[in-house]
């Protein structure tokens, strides 16, 4: 048997060559990413490594008599089953590596820069928005002269650097009346009561809630359970009459936490609906978009596009223990504009909420490219 290594760009590079060798009877026996070429250990390129065989001599077929087919047992069509779906986990494995690789070939950046865009697409971090991140930190690390051994640190503070504007620098809310909006079943009551509770202990205020969310009696009894179980008062508005009335009775209190209703964001009549009932920007009044990371990034963009035009800025995400990838903050934050105020990340009220600053969203972001 004649075996031989090759080194290509792409796959079809790969292949063109073993065809060219070996001829059309060549097998790949094992293909895999590799690093060649630089200096000093930088400015290495991503290869791939192919390595395909040729059986010189091949054992002819025996022909097989129907009679002998018809007595092939059960085991036999077992082994010929496994070894069809090892054939398509190989085809499969073979089409992700090929994108992977075409993935590198586009790109523009050198080592290790490349493999930061790749993670970052990985990530569903947005291309143009992972293109203006790396090359940020390439431009900054030839200007700064990073060597390889402080380049990890170097992307990584880069990284925070970046996000460091998107993030509310307070815990403490400025304005009375807290409004939170968004669609249905990104958990935008359980966050309320974690947030009410949150401002109770920690920052001693006195809270109460107002539920507009009158479609769901779910959704009503969920936050009175809530509002038992912190001593807090709360009132149920059908009605724009209802809802003044709720804010007059809350008056002296010092923040006042409204759930509004959770429907489908691309209904016309949903945000005229919410309009009608609260106000978006007052002295009084400030308002927070409610978004789980378990959700499209492109369908969280067009969501805050909508709320984005009310003025609404400030973005809290749910879910972030239901999902393994994180771009979508990057998304909305660079992409958008978005202001990030606080993460969910759980059940548990009031426990399961973060307050983040930037060191933390970039160790989530990049949590396998550093801890992994």
């Amino acid at each position: 048997m004649k075996v031989k290594k090759y080194i290509a760009t792409t796959m079809a590079e790969a292949l063109t060559q073993i065809k060219e060798e070996l001829g059309s009877d060549a097998v790949i026996l094992n293909s895999k990413k590799v690093k060649v070429g630089g200096m000093f250990g930088l400015f290495k390129q991503t290869k791939l490594e192919v390595i395909a065989a040729l059986d010189e001599h091949p054992i002819p077929p025996r022909k097989e008599s129907k009679v002998e087919i018809r007595k092939q047992t059960p085991a036999v069509e077992r082994a010929a089953s496994n070894s069809q779906r090892e054939v398509l986990q190989e085809i499969k494995e073979l089409r992700q590596l090929v994108t992977t690789q075409s993935r590198y070939v586009q790109s523009n950046f050198k080592p290790p820069f490349d493999d930061v865009l790749s993670y970052l697409i990985e990530e569903e971090v947005h291309p143009t928005v992972a293109e203006e991140i790396v090359s940020t930190i390439e431009t900054q690390a030839e200007q700064l002269h990073v060597s390889e051994k402080d380049m990890s640190s170097h992307i990584f503070d880069t990284i925070q650097k970046e996000v460091e504007p998107q993030i509310k620098e307070s815990t403490s809310f400025d304005k009375q009346v807290i409004q939170f909006v968004g669609p249905t079943g990104v958990g935008k009551t359980t966050t309320i009561a974690k947030v009410a509770a949150k401002t109770m202990l920690e920052h001693h205020k006195k809270v109460a809630f107002i539920t507009t969310d009158t479609y769901r009696i779910a959704a009503i009894e969920q936050l009175k359970t809530y509002a038992k179980i912190l001593d807090i008062p709360i009132e149920v508005a059908y009605t724009n009459d209802d809802y003044e009335y709720a804010l007059g009775k809350f008056a002296k209190y010092d923040h006042i936490f409204v759930d509004t209703a959770g429907r489908n964001y691309r209904e016309t009549s949903y945000l005229k609906d919410i309009n009608n009932m609260i106000t978006f920007q007052s002295s009084l009044h400030e308002t927070y978009l409610v978004l789980s990371l378990t959700a499209k990034s492109k369908d969280n963009m067009d969501i805050y596009r909508i709320f984005s035009e009310e003025g609404i800025e400030q973005i809290i995400f749910t879910k972030s223990d239901e999902t393994s990838t994180y771009g979508t903050i990057m998304n909305m934050c660079f992409k958008e504009g978005a202001t990030l105020a606080c993460i969910s990340n759980g059940q548990n009220v009031p426990d399961d909420i973060i307050y983040p600053d930037a060191e933390y969203v970039t160790k989530l972001l990049m949590r396998r490219y550093f801890y992994e």
